[in-house]
Protein backbone atom coordinates (compact mmCIF):
# COMPACT_ATOMS: atom_id res chain seq x y z
CA UNK A 1 0.00 0.00 0.00
CA UNK A 2 1.32 3.39 -0.67
CA UNK A 3 0.94 6.67 1.36
CA UNK A 4 0.15 9.69 -0.42
CA UNK A 5 0.35 13.53 0.92
CA UNK A 6 -2.15 15.95 -0.23
CA UNK A 7 -2.54 19.29 1.22
CA UNK A 8 -6.56 20.45 1.87
CA UNK A 9 -7.38 23.50 3.20
CA UNK A 10 -8.20 23.99 6.96
CA UNK A 11 -11.22 26.25 7.97
CA UNK A 12 -11.26 27.88 11.31
CA UNK A 13 -15.10 29.11 12.38
CA UNK A 14 -16.18 27.51 15.60
CA UNK A 15 -19.47 27.54 16.15
CA UNK A 16 -21.63 29.10 19.43
CA UNK A 17 -23.16 27.37 21.97
CA UNK A 18 -26.93 25.11 21.57
CA UNK A 19 -29.95 24.48 23.60
CA UNK A 20 -31.98 21.82 23.13
CA UNK A 21 -33.00 18.38 21.12
CA UNK A 22 -34.61 17.12 18.38
CA UNK A 23 -36.36 14.66 20.53
CA UNK A 24 -34.83 11.51 18.33
CA UNK A 25 -33.41 9.87 21.34
CA UNK A 26 -36.92 9.85 22.69
CA UNK A 27 -38.17 7.32 20.04
CA UNK A 28 -37.34 4.33 22.21
CA UNK A 29 -40.12 1.59 21.54
CA UNK A 30 -41.38 0.78 25.27
CA UNK A 31 -40.46 4.87 25.87
CA UNK A 32 -41.96 6.36 28.79
CA UNK A 33 -43.14 9.75 26.91
CA UNK A 34 -45.34 7.66 24.92
CA UNK A 35 -49.06 7.59 25.62
CA UNK A 36 -50.24 4.48 26.37
CA UNK A 37 -53.99 5.31 24.39
CA UNK A 38 -54.76 5.27 21.66
CA UNK A 39 -30.39 13.68 8.73
CA UNK A 40 -17.21 17.96 -3.52
CA UNK A 41 -14.02 16.41 -3.47
CA UNK A 42 -11.88 16.89 -0.52
CA UNK A 43 -7.92 17.03 -1.34
CA UNK A 44 -6.10 15.00 0.72
CA UNK A 45 -3.76 16.53 3.19
CA UNK A 46 -0.32 15.14 4.98
CA UNK A 47 -1.03 12.77 7.80
CA UNK A 48 1.17 11.94 10.66
CA UNK A 49 2.08 9.09 11.39
CA UNK A 50 -0.05 7.46 13.11
CA UNK A 51 -2.64 8.53 10.80
CA UNK A 52 -1.96 7.88 7.67
CA UNK A 53 -3.98 7.84 4.88
CA UNK A 54 -3.70 4.91 2.14
CA UNK A 55 -3.46 4.73 -1.82
CA UNK A 56 -5.87 1.35 -1.69
CA UNK A 57 -7.84 2.47 -4.37
CA UNK A 58 -8.12 -0.74 -7.33
CA UNK A 59 -6.56 -2.82 -5.11
CA UNK A 60 -9.70 -4.12 -2.61
CA UNK A 61 -11.21 -7.17 -3.10
CA UNK A 62 -14.44 -7.46 -4.13
CA UNK A 63 -15.97 -8.56 -1.09
CA UNK A 64 -14.91 -5.27 0.24
CA UNK A 65 -15.59 -2.48 -2.38
CA UNK A 66 -17.57 0.68 -1.57
CA UNK A 67 -15.27 0.61 2.09
CA UNK A 68 -12.93 2.80 2.56
CA UNK A 69 -9.40 1.46 5.04
CA UNK A 70 -9.05 3.18 7.91
CA UNK A 71 -5.76 4.18 9.71
CA UNK A 72 -5.19 2.69 13.34
CA UNK A 73 -3.24 3.99 16.04
CA UNK A 74 -3.97 6.37 18.69
CA UNK A 75 -6.84 8.79 17.92
CA UNK A 76 -8.74 11.32 19.96
CA UNK A 77 -12.28 10.94 20.67
CA UNK A 78 -14.94 12.78 22.34
CA UNK A 79 -14.28 16.63 23.32
CA UNK A 80 -13.84 19.22 26.09
CA UNK A 81 -15.91 21.83 24.65
CA UNK A 82 -19.28 19.37 24.97
CA UNK A 83 -22.64 21.30 23.50
CA UNK A 84 -24.64 18.26 25.55
CA UNK A 85 -23.00 17.36 28.76
CA UNK A 86 -26.03 14.85 29.09
CA UNK A 87 -24.81 13.42 26.34
CA UNK A 88 -21.21 12.40 27.62
CA UNK A 89 -19.93 14.30 24.91
CA UNK A 90 -16.99 15.02 27.20
CA UNK A 91 -13.96 14.55 27.70
CA UNK A 92 -11.77 14.27 25.18
CA UNK A 93 -9.79 11.06 24.91
CA UNK A 94 -7.26 8.65 23.35
CA UNK A 95 -8.00 5.46 22.46
CA UNK A 96 -6.05 2.82 19.95
CA UNK A 97 -7.07 1.09 17.42
CA UNK A 98 -6.76 -1.05 14.77
CA UNK A 99 -6.80 -0.57 10.94
CA UNK A 100 -10.37 -1.01 10.11
CA UNK A 101 -12.90 -0.98 7.15
CA UNK A 102 -15.86 1.12 7.44
CA UNK A 103 -18.72 1.23 4.06
CA UNK A 104 -18.50 4.41 2.00
CA UNK A 105 -22.42 4.62 2.20
CA UNK A 106 -25.12 4.65 4.74
CA UNK A 107 -26.44 1.09 4.05
CA UNK A 108 -29.60 1.82 1.35
CA UNK A 109 -32.64 0.79 -0.02
CA UNK A 110 -31.36 -1.36 -2.61
CA UNK A 111 -29.07 -2.96 -0.60
CA UNK A 112 -31.53 -3.80 2.70
CA UNK A 113 -34.03 -5.52 -0.26
CA UNK A 114 -31.10 -7.77 -1.21
CA UNK A 115 -30.61 -8.88 2.18
CA UNK A 116 -34.41 -9.01 2.49
CA UNK A 117 -34.22 -11.12 -0.55
CA UNK A 118 -31.61 -13.94 0.57
CA UNK A 119 -32.53 -14.35 4.02
CA UNK A 120 -35.98 -13.72 4.39
CA UNK A 121 -35.53 -11.58 7.00
CA UNK A 122 -38.71 -9.58 8.75
CA UNK A 123 -37.59 -6.45 10.61
CA UNK A 124 -38.70 -5.51 13.97
CA UNK A 125 -41.00 -2.21 12.90
CA UNK A 126 -42.51 -5.24 10.54
CA UNK A 127 -42.99 -7.24 13.23
CA UNK A 128 -44.12 -4.45 15.90
CA UNK A 129 -46.40 -3.03 13.47
CA UNK A 130 -45.59 0.20 14.05
CA UNK A 131 -42.43 2.66 13.75
CA UNK A 132 -41.77 6.24 14.46
CA UNK A 133 -42.51 9.16 11.82
CA UNK A 134 -41.86 12.73 11.59
CA UNK A 135 -45.26 15.42 11.62
CA UNK A 136 -44.24 16.70 8.37
CA UNK A 137 -44.60 13.27 6.80
CA UNK A 138 -48.18 13.13 7.97
CA UNK A 139 -51.40 15.33 7.13
CA UNK A 140 -53.08 17.42 9.16
CA UNK A 141 -56.04 14.94 9.10
CA UNK A 142 -53.63 12.49 10.26
CA UNK A 143 -51.67 13.99 12.76
CA UNK A 144 -55.00 14.72 14.29
CA UNK A 145 -56.21 11.40 14.47
CA UNK A 146 -52.38 10.38 15.96
CA UNK A 147 -52.23 12.87 18.19
CA UNK A 148 -52.48 10.69 21.27
CA UNK A 149 -49.91 8.98 19.81
CA UNK A 150 -47.17 11.08 20.11
CA UNK A 151 -44.26 11.26 22.41
CA UNK A 152 -45.07 13.59 24.65
CA UNK A 153 -42.18 15.36 25.14
CA UNK A 154 -41.33 16.06 21.23
CA UNK A 155 -44.99 16.33 19.61
CA UNK A 156 -43.40 16.46 16.42
CA UNK A 157 -42.94 12.23 16.00
CA UNK A 158 -45.58 9.86 15.94
CA UNK A 159 -45.51 6.01 16.15
CA UNK A 160 -47.90 5.52 13.21
CA UNK A 161 -48.97 1.85 12.48
CA UNK A 162 -47.98 0.56 8.92
CA UNK A 163 -44.83 2.01 9.09
CA UNK A 164 -41.67 0.29 8.24
CA UNK A 165 -38.63 0.22 5.92
CA UNK A 166 -40.81 -0.99 2.85
CA UNK A 167 -43.07 2.05 3.99
CA UNK A 168 -40.38 4.79 4.37
CA UNK A 169 -42.25 7.74 4.77
CA UNK A 170 -46.28 7.12 6.04
CA UNK A 171 -48.33 4.16 5.32
CA UNK A 172 -49.25 4.43 1.48
CA UNK A 173 -45.38 5.55 0.71
CA UNK A 174 -43.22 3.34 -1.18
CA UNK A 175 -39.44 2.65 -2.17
CA UNK A 176 -40.05 4.53 -5.62
CA UNK A 177 -37.18 6.48 -6.35
CA UNK A 178 -35.71 5.46 -3.16
CA UNK A 179 -33.32 2.58 -3.88
CA UNK A 180 -30.10 5.02 -3.66
CA UNK A 181 -31.56 6.82 -0.16
CA UNK A 182 -30.33 5.23 3.01
CA UNK A 183 -32.56 2.22 4.67
CA UNK A 184 -34.86 3.50 7.94
CA UNK A 185 -37.05 1.85 10.31
CA UNK A 186 -34.43 -0.49 10.64
CA UNK A 187 -33.38 -0.99 14.63
CA UNK A 188 -29.96 -1.71 16.00
CA UNK A 189 -30.84 -5.97 15.55
CA UNK A 190 -32.11 -5.52 12.07
CA UNK A 191 -28.91 -3.85 11.28
CA UNK A 192 -26.64 -6.28 12.95
CA UNK A 193 -28.04 -8.96 11.20
CA UNK A 194 -27.30 -7.28 8.05
CA UNK A 195 -23.74 -7.10 8.86
CA UNK A 196 -23.79 -10.23 9.51
CA UNK A 197 -24.86 -11.19 6.00
CA UNK A 198 -22.92 -9.06 4.23
CA UNK A 199 -19.74 -10.49 6.33
CA UNK A 200 -19.23 -7.48 8.05
CA UNK A 201 -20.07 -5.70 11.43
CA UNK A 202 -21.13 -2.32 13.11
CA UNK A 203 -18.56 0.01 14.09
CA UNK A 204 -17.70 0.71 17.48
CA UNK A 205 -18.21 3.99 18.32
CA UNK A 206 -14.83 5.13 18.15
CA UNK A 207 -14.05 4.04 14.91
CA UNK A 208 -17.13 5.44 13.67
CA UNK A 209 -16.02 9.01 15.11
CA UNK A 210 -12.68 8.49 13.92
CA UNK A 211 -13.17 7.63 10.23
CA UNK A 212 -15.95 11.03 10.89
CA UNK A 213 -12.40 13.18 11.67
CA UNK A 214 -10.87 12.11 8.63
CA UNK A 215 -6.96 11.84 10.26
CA UNK A 216 -7.80 15.47 11.97
CA UNK A 217 -8.21 16.19 15.42
CA UNK A 218 -10.56 18.27 17.23
CA UNK A 219 -12.66 19.54 14.26
CA UNK A 220 -16.75 20.03 14.31
CA UNK A 221 -17.00 18.14 11.16
CA UNK A 222 -15.96 15.21 8.86
CA UNK A 223 -13.99 18.20 6.68
CA UNK A 224 -13.03 21.23 9.22
CA UNK A 225 -14.91 24.16 11.44
CA UNK A 226 -17.21 25.57 8.98
CA UNK A 227 -20.37 24.57 8.12
CA UNK A 228 -20.44 25.84 4.61
CA UNK A 229 -17.33 26.14 3.10
CA UNK A 230 -17.37 27.88 0.12
CA UNK A 231 -20.78 28.69 0.99
CA UNK A 232 -21.50 25.32 -0.28
CA UNK A 233 -24.21 22.87 1.70
CA UNK A 234 -21.81 19.27 1.96
CA UNK A 235 -24.56 17.78 4.49
CA UNK A 236 -28.56 16.98 4.70
CA UNK A 237 -29.68 18.89 7.64
CA UNK A 238 -32.47 21.31 8.58
CA UNK A 239 -32.48 24.66 6.95
CA UNK A 240 -35.14 26.81 9.04
CA UNK A 241 -37.12 27.41 11.73
CA UNK A 242 -37.76 23.51 13.60
CA UNK A 243 -40.17 21.87 13.54
CA UNK A 244 -41.98 23.69 10.84
CA UNK A 245 -40.87 25.50 7.97
CA UNK A 246 -37.92 23.37 6.45
CA UNK A 247 -36.44 25.49 3.14
CA UNK A 248 -34.63 22.61 2.61
CA UNK A 249 -31.62 24.64 0.69
CA UNK A 250 -28.86 21.54 0.41
CA UNK A 251 -31.24 19.83 -1.75
CA UNK A 252 -33.39 17.72 0.03
CA UNK A 253 -36.13 17.97 2.50
CA UNK A 254 -35.92 14.01 3.90
CA UNK A 255 -33.00 11.65 2.90
CA UNK A 256 -31.11 12.49 0.33
CA UNK A 257 -29.21 9.38 -1.69
CA UNK A 258 -26.49 7.72 0.44
CA UNK A 259 -23.56 9.01 -2.38
CA UNK A 260 -25.05 12.68 -2.44
CA UNK A 261 -22.41 14.47 -0.11
CA UNK A 262 -18.99 13.43 0.23
CA UNK A 263 -17.40 14.50 3.22
CA UNK A 264 -13.74 13.95 4.14
CA UNK A 265 -10.70 12.46 2.71
CA UNK A 266 -11.74 8.99 3.39
CA UNK A 267 -14.35 8.60 0.20
CA UNK A 268 -16.88 8.74 3.27
CA UNK A 269 -20.12 10.20 2.13
CA UNK A 270 -23.49 11.20 4.60
CA UNK A 271 -21.27 10.69 7.73
CA UNK A 272 -23.16 13.20 9.38
CA UNK A 273 -26.79 14.07 8.54
CA UNK A 274 -28.87 12.47 6.71
CA UNK A 275 -29.91 9.75 8.69
CA UNK A 276 -28.63 8.50 12.63
CA UNK A 277 -26.18 5.38 12.35
CA UNK A 278 -26.27 2.77 14.70
CA UNK A 279 -23.23 1.96 16.32
CA UNK A 280 -21.67 -1.53 18.22
CA UNK A 281 -21.60 0.06 21.81
CA UNK A 282 -23.78 0.42 24.52
CA UNK A 283 -24.53 3.71 26.36
CA UNK A 284 -24.06 2.01 29.53
CA UNK A 285 -21.33 -0.71 29.52
CA UNK A 286 -22.71 -1.70 32.57
CA UNK A 287 -26.32 -2.04 31.12
CA UNK A 288 -27.19 -6.12 31.22
CA UNK A 289 -30.97 -5.89 30.74
CA UNK A 290 -32.72 -7.06 27.79
CA UNK A 291 -32.92 -4.30 25.35
CA UNK A 292 -30.51 -1.37 25.90
CA UNK A 293 -29.87 1.71 24.75
CA UNK A 294 -27.04 1.68 21.97
CA UNK A 295 -24.94 4.45 21.02
CA UNK A 296 -26.05 5.91 17.77
CA UNK A 297 -23.84 8.74 15.96
CA UNK A 298 -23.90 11.66 13.21
CA UNK A 299 -27.51 13.79 13.21
CA UNK A 300 -29.62 13.23 10.45
CA UNK A 301 -31.68 15.33 7.71
CA UNK A 302 -34.16 16.72 11.02
CA UNK A 303 -31.16 18.02 13.13
CA UNK A 304 -31.15 22.16 13.34
CA UNK A 305 -28.53 23.70 15.82
CA UNK A 306 -30.86 25.32 17.85
CA UNK A 307 -32.60 21.69 18.83
CA UNK A 308 -30.00 19.58 17.54
CA UNK A 309 -27.06 20.37 16.91
CA UNK A 310 -25.70 16.60 16.81
CA UNK A 311 -24.24 16.45 13.52
CA UNK A 312 -20.44 16.69 14.51
CA UNK A 313 -18.29 14.12 15.10
CA UNK A 314 -18.36 14.21 18.93
CA UNK A 315 -21.73 14.35 19.34
CA UNK A 316 -23.94 11.37 20.40
CA UNK A 317 -27.12 9.99 21.24
CA UNK A 318 -28.98 6.91 22.16
CA UNK A 319 -31.71 4.27 21.26
CA UNK A 320 -33.01 1.20 22.92
CA UNK A 321 -31.92 -1.68 20.87
CA UNK A 322 -35.23 -2.29 19.39
CA UNK A 323 -36.27 1.52 18.55
CA UNK A 324 -36.32 2.63 14.80
CA UNK A 325 -37.52 5.59 13.21
CA UNK A 326 -37.91 7.53 9.61
CA UNK A 327 -34.67 9.01 9.97
CA UNK A 328 -31.97 6.30 11.54
CA UNK A 329 -30.18 4.18 9.52
CA UNK A 330 -26.41 2.36 9.58
CA UNK A 331 -23.22 1.71 7.81
CA UNK A 332 -21.01 -1.41 8.58
CA UNK A 333 -17.11 -1.81 9.15
CA UNK A 334 -14.77 -4.90 8.47
CA UNK A 335 -11.63 -5.92 10.66
CA UNK A 336 -8.80 -4.90 8.24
Amino acid sequence: MKTISIVIFIWLNVFHDVFSDCGCQKLNRKSPDMPTISGQVCQQRAQSAHSHYRDYYGELEPKIADMSLIPGGTVYVGTDKAHFPADREAPERQVKLNDFYIDKYEVSNDAFAKFVLHTNYTTEAERFGDSFLFKTLLSPSEQKDLEDFRVASAVWWYKVAGVNWRHPNGVGSNLDNLGRHPVVHVSWRDAVEYCKWAGKRLPSEAEWETACRGGRDRKLFPWGNKLMPRNEHWLNIWQGDFPDGNLAEDGFEYTSPVDAFRQNVYDLHNIVGNVWEWTADLWDVNDVSDNPNRVKKGGSYLCHKSYCYRYRCAARSQNTEDSSAGNLGFRCAKNA
